[in-house]
């Protein structure tokens, strides 16, 4: 047993399983896990960031959960657990340092083990304990960022305008009042955003501008 991974498996073939590499060709490995794990990961990691920032955007989230869940942000998670310690791996990845991509997907098959022998509830807890400093971490740097300033920076280069940011509504009473932000580029609109404030509304619906923007990058500004 590991236990770094603060949870006892009922079955212990489960884990078995999970820590051997296909590089082993043996009867069984843990690609099936992995696949397993993937999605529980990014269940996990969906919910916890829905639930505990309702002010966050789509594409706010997506990109938070993106840095979490992946594979560099894995990899040291498994290392900091001792996985590639522990994993049974081919000749061929003894000896040498482990790629990214195998720690993460041992990482990933121990999570779908969890899962098997505990149940999603089990699951949760392993990703939130293993992961919440990342979460953090990726939390502090999108707020950390300026995305008005990137926005401004890109138009004035790109087309030599400014953005403006239109109020879509509020709601709420004068205490708790919530704001709907959509930036435009001219004619051009970007997905609304909502903020505690009008400046934080303003700065999310930057960061949605951004996010259409940065997936076109040579579009033309059109309505």
């Amino acid at each position: 047993m590991l236990d770094s991974l603060c949870y006892r498996f009922r079955d212990p073939a489960l884990l078995e399983r999970a820590l051997t590499h296909a590089s082993t060709c043996g009867e069984f490995d843990n690609e099936r896990l992995e696949f397993l794990g993937d999605a529980a990961l990014n269940l996990a990691a969906t919910e916890e960031l829905f639930s505990r920032r309702p002010e966050l955007t789509e594409g706010a989230m997506t990109e938070i959960k993106a840095s979490v869940v992946s594979r560099r942000t894995l990899a040291q998670s498994a290392r900091e657990l001792g996985l590639d310690e522990a994993a049974s791996v081919g000749n061929g990845l003894k000896g040498r340092a482990m790629p990214v991509s195998v720690l993460a997907n041992l990482y990933e098959a121990v999570l779908g083990a969890i899962y098997l022998d505990g149940g999603y509830a089990a699951a949760r807890e392993f990703v939130l304990r293993t992961l919440d400093s990342a979460l953090a971490d990726a939390e502090r740097e999108l707020a950390g960022s300026n995305p008005k300033q990137r926005l401004q920076q890109l138009a004035q280069a790109r087309w030599s305008i400014l953005p403006d940011y239109e109020l879509v509504e509020t709601r709420g009473s004068a205490h708790a009042r919530a704001f709907c932000v959509r930036a435009r580029l001219g004619e051009r609109g970007f997905p609304s955003a909502w903020g505690r404030t009008r400046k934080e509304a303003e700065r999310w619906a930057a960061h949605e501008a951004l996010l259409v923007l940065e997936e076109r990058p040579t579009a033309p500004l059109e309505a």
